[in-house]
């Protein structure tokens, strides 16, 4: 079933519709995405967020065109108007680090340890705007300093394990934007890192969005760095989009009951031992096979013979929004406006921040 999604006012420059994902072998088939649809807007900065294994990465991965080859990929990934579904590896490297450019969950292994910092960012500006040697130094150079490295003409002839964690996150970064790409895809920027750090990296992203005007896919389970960041949320559960809202309408009015398991699992500050985390029951599904039904539903304390007999749509909240409707989800019975839920408010990340920090 294709989902139907808001089409933001401004032409997107990334429209995902209906992307599907399996990886076959001999024994079966795991259907790692089914049925996902979204558009990101010009400096738009959409989180996608969702438990361990709901395909958030995959989808990534198949924008970026680097699954392997064991992957099938359906639906439609158009990029700037370019159709990159089914597209060769030689059309992909032309866009990829170009158009579109991702920064890696853990750089101490996307980065290549026997070449120099220099060098590495070098070769991005080299092959995509034809920058002879000298000049692509005097580059990297100025984008270590963008993305907030001290002394970057010393750290440029440096190498990965010279440089710390957030350092090492920030070159990554530097990599990602160094031929000032449309969108970027940041798979889980933070992870790993202290909460000092991780406060910089958002900054700098934040930065880049407001300099370059670069749209942005957040991939996050952290629901404070969402808070933070986020302009709009996409939920996913089990492969599929379950919630898709604008961040403070997801915060304050979550209607789907995965997204508000999520909400009220978040920590709250100066809750610590008064009360006992919240935690959604049962286990993800097999992704063997998806069935038509809510996936959700095993787990799910208001599911009932309708989300085990059918898929529920992907459809407004409000249906009198129609098109315009900025807030949607997957579910056959959402929860209303002023239902009561143990959900977190907004997290105010600032003075967690702040707090943690000073300890």
């Amino acid at each position: 079933m294709t989902e139907t999604v808001l089409e933001p006012v401004r032409e997107p420059v990334l429209s995902v519709r209906d992307l599907s994902v399996s990886f076959r072998s001999d024994t079966r088939t795991v259907h790692a995405v089914d049925g996902v649809s979204y558009d990101l807007a010009p400096g738009e900065v959409l989180a996608v967020v969702g438990e361990s294994g709901c395909g958030k990465s995959v989808t990534s991965m198949a924008v970026m065109g680097l699954l392997p080859p064991t992957a099938h990929i359906g639906g439609s990934i158009r990029l700037g108007g370019r159709e990159l579904v089914g597209a060769h590896e030689k059309e992909f490297q032309k866009v990829r680090g170009k158009d579109i450019a991702m920064i890696f969950q853990e750089p101490m292994t996307s980065l290549n340890p026997v070449l120099t910092i220099g060098r590495q960012i070098g070769e991005v500006l080299r092959r995509h705007q034809g920058l002879s040697r000298k000049d692509a130094r005097t580059r990297a150079v100025e984008l270590l300093e963008l993305v907030g490295i001290p002394a970057p003409q010393r750290r440029i002839d440096e190498y990965p394990h010279q440089l710390s964690g957030g350092m090492r996150q920030r070159v990554m970064i530097a990599i990602a934007v160094a031929c000032d790409p449309s969108v970027l895809i940041a798979d889980e920027p933070t992870t790993a890192l202290d909460v000092t750090v991780q406060a910089g990296i958002l900054e700098v992203l934040q930065s880049l969005r407001e300099r370059l005007g670069t749209a942005i896919v957040l991939v996050t389970h952290d629901l404070g760095v969402v808070a933070d960041a986020a302009d709009r949320v996409l939920v996913m559960y089990a492969g599929r989009s379950v919630e898709q809202a604008p961040v403070h309408d997801l915060f304050g009015t979550a209607r789907h009951p995965y997204t508000r398991g999520l909400l009220g699992a978040v920590l709250r500050p100066g809750g610590e031992g008064k009360r006992r985390l919240p935690e959604i029951p049962g286990l993800v599904p097999s992704l063997d096979s998806q069935p038509d039904a809510c996936t959700f539903a095993p787990r799910c304390s208001r599911a009932d013979d309708t989300c085990t007999g059918g898929r529920p749509g992907f459809k407004a909240i409000d249906p009198k929004a129609g098109a315009d409707a900025l807030h949607r989800a997957a579910c056959w019975h959402p929860y209303g406006a002023d239902a009561a839920a143990d959900t977190a408010p907004a997290p105010d990340t600032t003075d967690t921040l702040d707090q943690e920090a000073g300890e």
